[in-house]
């Protein structure tokens, strides 16, 4: 490590909140790694090498240190190595939310009737289900094909915004499986005879976490729409907004004790029409995030591609800042061919907001020209077929 990533650390080592790193990694059976293991410092990460190398594969382990399927959203069974007949496994030593930690997972060789069970261990002891990588680890990822986000359903910008606010509230991952369960509950009593105590039952559990998700929701976002305005980046400044059912209700004043008994009442009163539709037609599910391109005060699925890029950049790095300021925890970025689309001032701003936020930041490239301007404040592997090399 150079004497500047070593002084770069110790800066951030002095901050007043915490900056979440990745010291090791080691992969089995993972997509083209057989076996592969790396040791990295807090400092930023710069992945190289050719198309299929397997950059993006080091990303996608990463991302599964948090619940969810990862940034690929990929089947287990998809993440074996195709040349292993073993399951696939990750550990990682990291710098969490509860100090140093192991985390381990992997596709459950036991999966019963859940063919894409995956197991977790923290510091070596099972944990049931993934909440609870959401009290240790953070992190937020932008890949190409996020860059299609303006364009499909209102479910994907929901999703983008749910991983914004789990490395805010740790709980928020917990309690939008709660609801999803009590939803499906809800949905198959309406399809046969329901039973009115039941049902009254699970529109509660879906009133109380319905009401939390939004609330985290509309918080996250002014967090971060505030983090953006005080940036002093190029880059085009995004405001975003959130609206559903229960979001409109708290965004017009109302109580979120009030929201949640709302609605409540709006959950009941649709049963004929939902048990009609065969789905649950109102609730936080259905929720839309809304963006905007402030100086051009354009809708962002209307601005060109490379606004769009710079758009869903500028939250992801607002996102780390405002972590810091509200939340005192820095996430880990991952950002997937990142800078072959910014142009040269771009890239030096990019890399000068990222180490005066001391985010460890991943970042993946087939040219290593891209990245000129982290000499020293960076961390350079080569990846080729399978294999990483520290540069």
């Amino acid at each position: 490590m150079s004497a500047d990533a070593g002084t770069l650390i110790a800066q951030a080592n002095t901050h007043d909140y915490t900056i979440l790193s990745l010291h090791s990694l080691s992969l089995n059976h993972f997509r083209n790694y057989e076996t592969a293991r790396m040791e990295a410092t807090p400092a930023p990460v710069v992945l190289t090498g050719h198309n299929g190398a397997g950059k993006t594969n080091i990303l996608e382990a990463i991302s599964l240190l948090t619940p969810g399927r990862g940034l690929r959203r990929a089947k287990l069974s998809e993440i074996n190595n195709c040349h292993s007949h073993a399951n696939w496994v990750i550990a990682a030593s990291v710098h969490g939310m509860q100090g140093e930690v192991k985390i381990g997972t992997g596709r459950d060789p036991e999966p019963g009737d859940n063919p894409d069970k995956r197991i977790v261990r923290i510091d070596g002891k099972p944990v049931r289900g993934q909440a609870g990588l959401a009290r240790h680890f953070a992190i937020i990822w932008l890949t190409p094909q996020m860059e299609q986000l303006f364009q499909e359903s209102a479910s994907a910008g929901r999703k983008f915004l749910d991983r914004l606010v789990f490395s805010f509230d740790p709980d928020h991952a917990s309690r939008v499986n709660e609801y999803d369960y009590a939803m499906r509950e809800r949905n198959r009593l309406l399809a046969g005879n329901a039973d009115g105590a039941w049902l009254d039952a699970l529109e509660q559990t879906m009133a109380e976490t319905g009401a939390a998700i939004a609330q985290a929701r509309r918080h996250t976002v002014e967090h971060i729409n505030h983090a953006i305005l005080s940036s002093p980046l190029s880059f085009p400044k995004a405001h975003m907004r959130v609206s559903g059912t229960v979001e409109d209700l708290l965004e017009k004043g109302m109580a979120a004790v009030a929201a949640e008994e709302a609605f409540k009442g709006v959950l009941k009163d649709a049963r004929r029409m939902d048990a009609g539709a065969g789905r649950t037609l109102s609730g936080i599910h259905r929720s839309e995030m809304h963006m905007i391109h402030v100086e051009k005060q354009m809708a962002a699925q209307f601005c060109s591609t490379g606004e769009q890029k710079a758009l869903l950049l500028s939250i992801v790095l607002a996102q780390a800042r405002a972590g810091a300021q509200w939340h005192g925890v820095v996430p880990v970025l991952l950002l997937d061919e990142v800078v072959s689309h910014l142009d040269a001032t771009r890239r030096l701003e990019l890399f000068e907001e990222i180490c005066q936020i001391g985010a460890q930041t991943w970042m993946t490239g087939t040219d290593p020209g891209l990245f000129a301007g982290l000499e020293g404040k960076a961390q350079y592997f080569h990846v080729d077929g399978g294999r990483v090399i520290s540069d």
